[in-house]
């Protein structure tokens, strides 16, 4: 491997040698030094291509202590816990002591001197990811597909596989021989992993009473079993796809003893496969948040010593003295889980992602401002596609393509007090009665948003559903939730999958729940004794017959121009195959650069607008409201980016009122024919 890349296969040889340097130099901060190395060269020009994904490669194919990088999504936040920054080991062959690096490390060396005065314990936080919640496939099959990643085998040695940037080691053979560390740190193997202390503890804490909690043994703490009812629509190729690929990601080689069987690893969907991973960030830890997509970078540690050392609590815990038992057995499971299915990641850098389009890049809007500039060029031609499409497959019906496509650009750009604005939730009603129809429309969308999820809401699904994450004192963890989802995935809700029936109380808490993420664009999580607010930023689709029991910011009546005699066959001639990746792939950057636009209004058009509004007033002050009005505004700002415009125009305002005005008429006019059904 050329030496450049190094810093990418031996990160930790890196870190050593400005800690060696540190033990001459006192004054050169090797902590600060190897920070600054790291994220300089991660700046450099297509860096980021050379480091191998988490999210695209199986874990045994990655080296240990290599440097990888993992698109991901903060599902929870533990404990802070201590660990040995520096240490000392005794060489009793030569009586020596020499001092050690601990960072960015889960376990030490053989040998460690506790009584040392010389040990520095430091501080770092741990964040449970997972892959991003409802990350649509066509968002990892364009990861994939990067040349950076298509995997050749040595034709010198058996096992080993390389690509163009980076070494991958597959080493057939034993347990003890599948990790392969840097020669710098001779870690032990299996055999040897009960002698080998961590780096790390859990600062000590007083835990609750079992008895201050009585409903705990009611509650599921293996909430992916109670998410099993199907809950969106998904073909047998989709479910051969996705159980094929959750085998590559989580199953170890063969002669691994680690299992998944017993262990959640609490995705906030059914049906989610992926790596999941302890994240170990050492700075600067306050600047993330819950619910955050990020992607980060760092060291990737899979000792066998971790899995040991946890098997090892499980097999005294019965026999230990209570006094010293600071965590639960369901706390040790859930946050000393396997190394080998659930693996340590040491950040070095970490950035969060606005996005997870693959086709634009993961910038702030002022770093990408240049290609959000070149993507818009064609934007009227684009628009004037999708919408044509949209139109199709929503029956002829070009006034509901029309919503639609502003539905899919709006964004909430800024919260005031506890109003978010921006929003545009949409209920698309008069939906055909065909159970076929819905899930089709979805599975289009889900072909042009990067996430996305499909909640129909039969009774079933909304009595069972966990769709608010909920605190588990006893495992110490957030039992994960359905609407714990990433900024800007598009809900899709099927509400033609209402029967008749009564809601329990878990039920009406879902519709509630659902209520308050439309209206106020949060989530309400449950920490038993009381609840906090999570913001969040969802964009809602409610599909129905009627008109929804769900609020929405608009509703629009679909009034189809066709009546196809079959509907499948029909929309089955409209859907897009993923082998017209050039038109789709136009979409979906398209969708995704026009939301990232900014926004203003002058003076003048703000002067305008209201001067127009108080005549509309006048003109009829009984049918129009302030609420009227924040709608127009809406509507009028997304039709301006949809447009690929930054601000509002007269055209652009007058556009919004009299699409506005068709909307309102058709709704009308349905009303009184179906005088008992808006």
């Amino acid at each position: 491997m050329a030496s450049t890349h190094d810093w990418i296969t031996n990160p930790l040889g890196v870190v050593d040698g400005m800690f060696a340097t540190s033990q001459s130099n006192p004054n050169f901060d090797w902590e600060a030094k190897a920070a600054e190395f790291f994220k300089d060269h991660l700046k450099e020009k297509d860096s980021h291509s050379l480091i191998p994904s988490l999210n695209d490669v199986p874990l045994h194919y990655l080296k240990p202590n290599s440097l990888v990088k993992f698109r991901c999504f903060i599902q929870d936040m533990f404990d802070p816990e201590f660990f040995m920054k520096v240490y000392e080991t005794v060489d009793p062959s030569a009586n020596a002591k020499v001092l050690r690096c601990g960072k960015y490390l889960d376990v030490t060396e053989c040998g460690v001197d506790f009584q040392s005065r010389n040990t520095v314990t430091a501080e770092r936080q741990t964040f449970y990811c997972v892959p991003i919640p409802g990350e649509n496939t066509w968002v990892k099959d364009i990861s994939l597909s990067s040349p950076d990643y298509v995997m050749k085998q040595d034709p010198h040695s058996e096992g080993i596989f390389f690509t163009s940037s980076f070494l991958y080691t597959h080493i057939v053979g034993s347990p003890a021989c599948l990790f392969s560390f840097t020669p710098s740190h001779s870690y032990a193997t299996s055999s040897q992993a009960r002698v080998v202390p961590s780096t790390s503890y859990v600062p000590t804490r007083q835990k609750r009473s079992y008895e201050d909690d009585d409903d705990m043994d009611d509650m599921d703490t293996q909430p992916q079993k109670q998410r099993e009812p199907q809950s969106g629509p998904q073909s047998p190729t989709e479910q051969h796809s996705n159980s094929d690929s959750k085998r590559q990601e989580t199953e170890a080689p063969s002669g691994q003893a680690a299992s998944s069987s017993h262990l959640d690893l609490n995705f906030p969907l059914p049906g989610e496969s992926g790596p999941s991973c302890l994240v170990k960030v050492y700075e600067d830890w306050d600047g993330f948040k819950l619910n955050e997509m990020l992607e980060v970078f760092g060291i990737l540690s899979v000792s066998p010593a971790l899995s040991a050392l946890a098997d090892e609590k499980d097999g005294s815990s019965s026999s230990a003295d209570p006094t010293e038992l600071m965590e639960t057995v369901e706390e040790q499971r859930v946050h000393s889980p396997p190394a080998s299915l659930v693996p340590r990641l040491h950040m070095l850098y970490a950035r969060t992602l606005p996005h997870n389009n693959p086709l634009l890049p993961p910038a702030s809007p002022e770093e990408n401002s240049d290609c959000s500039s070149s993507t818009l060029t064609e934007t009227a031609a684009v628009r004037t596609e999708l919408l044509t499409y949209f139109t199709h497959i929503l029956l002829g019906d070009a006034l509901a393509a029309e919503y639609l496509i502003l539905h899919l650009v709006s964004d909430v750009y800024t919260r005031r007090d506890v109003l978010p604005l921006g929003k545009f939730s949409l209920n698309l009603s008069g939906c055909p009665a065909a159970a076929s129809y819905t899930q089709r429309l979805y599975q289009i969308l889900q072909q042009l948003v990067p996430s996305s999820f499909y909640l129909g809401m039969s009774l079933q699904n909304m009595n069972q559903m966990r769709l608010v994450p909920k605190k588990d004192y006893v495992a110490n963890r957030l039992v994960s939730g359905m609407l714990q989802l990433a900024r800007n995935t598009s809900l899709f809700l099927d509400e033609t999958q209402l029967e008749q029936g009564q809601l329990d109380t878990s039920g009406v808490q879902n519709v509630t729940a659902l209520g308050n993420l439309i209206l106020w664009q949060k989530v309400d999580y449950d920490f038993n004794y009381h609840q906090m607010e999570f913001p969040c930023n969802i964009n809602v689709l409610v599909a129905s017959e009627g008109r929804s029991l769900l609020p929405s910011d608009c509703q629009v009546r679909l009034q189809p121009q066709v009546s196809p005699p079959h509907m499948e066959e029909y929309l089955s001639s409209i859907h897009m195959h993923p082998q017209a990746s050039s038109r789709l792939n136009r979409f979906r950057m398209y969708l995704s650069a026009t939301r990232r636009l900014d926004y203003t209004i002058s003076d003048e058009m703000t002067k305008a607008v209201e001067e127009d509004f108080v005549d509309m007033r006048k003109d009829d002050p009984e049918n129009v409201s302030a609420e009227d009005l924040h709608r127009l505004l809406v509507v009028a700002r997304l039709l301006s980016v949809s447009q690929g415009r930054t601000s509002l125009s007269r055209e652009g305002w007058l556009r919004a009122k009299h699409i506005d005005m068709l909307r309102r008429s058709r709704m009308e006019q349905h009303q009184r024919v179906n005088g008992n059904e808006p």
